[in-house]
């Protein structure tokens, strides 16, 4: 992937049949702060469906309206959703140019979409993109192993973490769970 955003976290955590995602809310432009309350992170298809975005606002905010157009047309179906988004990005010529990536989860699924047509399933039941995003899943990751914290405990200190190494992301952060589920 050659994605290499100077800008924010997101990270989801799947722990106890719960899953959450997390964001901070700094948006900077260049190397000045210009926000520090912003909202990366919907949900999205009746609240089953958590996505939250890396990179320029307004290539998310479009990605966001696709993301959940194709939702809509397979029925909540996060996977087909995210193969045919990829799909739409990879080759129209307008998408190719947004530089952001996504963070898609449901019940069933982690997703990392990216307009190289990456869509990537971590094994693990952590996932994080943006620059802080690699402290942010290693701390989650540790977590998940060696704690017996709540997924929603995790994805708070993970991201605390995180804030505390990177320069785009702050400790405005915010965490958005699913409902709670048996077959998560």
């Amino acid at each position: 992937m050659k994605y290499n955003l100077r800008a924010t976290t997101i990270l989801a955590v799947k722990k106890d049949r719960m899953g959450v995602m997390a964001g901070d809310g700094q948006v900077t432009l260049g190397d000045t702060i210009m926000k520090h309350k912003a909202t990366k992170i919907r949900y999205m298809y009746e609240g089953r469906v958590l996505v939250g975005f890396a990179g320029a606002a307004a290539d998310a905010f479009n990605l966001f309206e696709r993301l959940e157009e194709k939702l809509e047309t397979y029925k909540g179906n996060l996977t087909r959703a995210a193969v045919e988004l990829a799909k739409d990005w990879r080759t129209d010529k307008i998408l190719r140019r947004l530089e952001a990536l996504l963070l898609a989860m449901d019940k069933g699924h982690i997703f990392i979409i990216s307009g190289t047509g990456d869509i990537i399933e971590p094994d693990e039941p952590v996932a994080a993109i943006g620059s802080g995003g690699p402290y942010a899943y290693a701390a989650a990751k540790a977590m998940i192993l060696h704690s017996s914290l709540s997924p929603k405990e995790i994805a708070l200190e993970a991201m605390k973490i995180a804030s505390q190494i990177c320069l785009y992301t702050n400790q405005e952060i915010q965490v958005y769970e699913l409902k709670n589920d048996p077959a998560l």
